[in-house]
């Protein structure tokens, strides 16, 4: 196996010098909230937890919704094979958070460690995974290294690439060619994935494109209490949800709703910001604009004079779409590159999106040719189509059309099952040989 004189630089400088920088990074973090004080150790390689008996599979996920992809996926091996562990890792407090409430039996969360070699070993000594799965594109050289290293199974699950992150690797080709060839197999989620994993060094027969497992995933939770409640208190007015917004959307937003209202004079939008730390920001917005609004992270609900909702919580996104009939996706009228689609669609909710959707292209063209999303460029088109879909046989349709769609996803899920226990067998299989 060929290593680069980069990546060759990289992991000497990881092992020698890696600690202190990696040091200095935790101290910086903590003072800005980004470390939980009490696991910072987990980020210096030392388990807060002992591994359980018998075969693990590790799971590496960057962020929320990453980790939140891979649930189903869990939850079925787990089922499947009895003796079986699970270790997610991700690397932010707010996906600790989420994956301590929604991880089953048999599944555990840690930090990742610091991408410096000597916490890396520490890490590989204690948990000592059987198959180790990097989602998506987050690539750490010497986690990727020191687990080939010692002759563990690694897999690229749910493989997308931008252009851009292609673009940036270009200057290191040789580097990526080397980190991507120590992976065994690589389930891509589309045909442009392929090309740019292929461009860069990724044998093509180690490749398989099966569509992203975000469309295999169990639809987003809710607790029935607070469904109900929160339909209590809406009652009969006509409702839509703007969720997963950034800064520059907002703005757009309220001026399709005060649009929409001019037809529907009771209507409700739901305001969902991507990040809740940003409610102080946009309850701001709002009372600069004059909206009367209530908010969710007061413990307030929507009153019958309030025509804006501030949802700002974390982890409440399944509520919002089982009552909305009609969803607009943020991250997709700023240069972001849009988020999930199928989290509403697979709880009802038409689909509207702005025409920034890179990191989702696929999965939009699939939508749009089954007519069960609708691109919309600007306030007014948003607002006419919030009126358009209010009527409740359009709403239905479209976000018939969009289910169908996820449920014909639930074969990525299966695909990708079936190859990491397969992986498992032979793992074992080759660990027993040897010992």
């Amino acid at each position: 196996m060929t290593q680069s004189l980069a990546l060759s630089l990289y992991l000497l400088w990881s092992r020698l010098n890696g600690p202190r920088f990696a040091e200095r990074k935790l101290r910086e973090r903590l003072l800005e909230g980004k470390e939980d004080p009490a696991r910072i150790d987990e980020r210096r390689g030392i388990a807060g937890r002992p591994r359980p008996d018998g075969p693990l599979i590790w799971f590496h996920a960057a962020s929320v919704g990453e980790s939140v992809a891979l649930l189903e996926l869990v939850r079925q091996l787990l089922d499947d094979h009895d003796t079986l562990s699970v270790l997610v890792t991700t690397g932010t407090v707010t996906s600790a958070s989420v994956m301590a409430d929604r991880l089953p039996d048999g599944a555990l969360h840690q930090f990742l460690p610091l991408d410096a070699r000597p916490f890396v070993r520490r890490f590989l000594d204690h948990w000592r995974p059987d198959v180790a799965v990097w989602t998506e594109s987050e690539l750490w050289p010497a986690l990727i290294c020191e687990t080939k290293a010692r002759g563990i199974p690694m897999v690229l699950l749910n493989a997308r690439m931008s252009k851009a992150s292609h673009d940036r690797w270009r200057f290191l080709r040789g580097m990526a060619r080397s980190l991507l060839s120590r992976f065994d197999r690589a389930l891509v989620q589309d045909g442009l994935t392929e090309i740019y994993l292929r461009r860069l060094g990724l044998p093509v027969d180690r490749m398989e494109v099966t569509g992203t497992l975000k469309e295999g995933a169990a639809a987003l939770p809710v607790k029935t209490s607070e469904l109900e409640s929160m339909r209590a208190e809406i009652g009969g007015r006509p409702v839509w949800v703007a969720a997963s917004t950034h800064p520059g959307e907002e703005e757009k937003v309220l001026e399709a709703h005060r649009l929409a209202m001019r037809t529907n004079p009771r209507l409700l939008l739901i305001l969902v910001p991507r990040h809740p730390a940003r409610g102080d920001d946009v309850a701001n917005l709002l009372t600069a604009g004059n909206w009367p609004f209530t908010r969710r992270s007061l413990g307030e609900g929507p009153e019958a004079e309030a025509p804006v909702y501030l949802a700002d919580t974390m982890g409440e996104l399944g509520l919002w779409y089982r009552l909305a009939p009609v969803s607009f996706v943020g991250g997709s009228w700023e240069p972001i590159g849009g988020h999930n689609p199928f989290e509403p669609a697979a709880l009802g909710s038409a689909i509207l999106h702005g025409p920034y959707v890179t990191n989702f292209v696929d999965i939009y063209q699939r939508l749009t040719e089954a007519r069960a999303a609708r691109l919309v460029s600007a306030p007014q088109s948003l607002a006419e189509a919030v009126d358009d879909l209010l009527s409740p046989d359009r709403a239905a349709a479209m976000a018939h059309a969009a289910w169908e769609v996820v449920s014909a996803g639930a074969d990525v899920t299966e695909r990708a099952k079936t190859v990491l226990l397969d992986m498992l067998d032979t793992s074992q299989t080759q660990t027993g040989a040897r010992g």
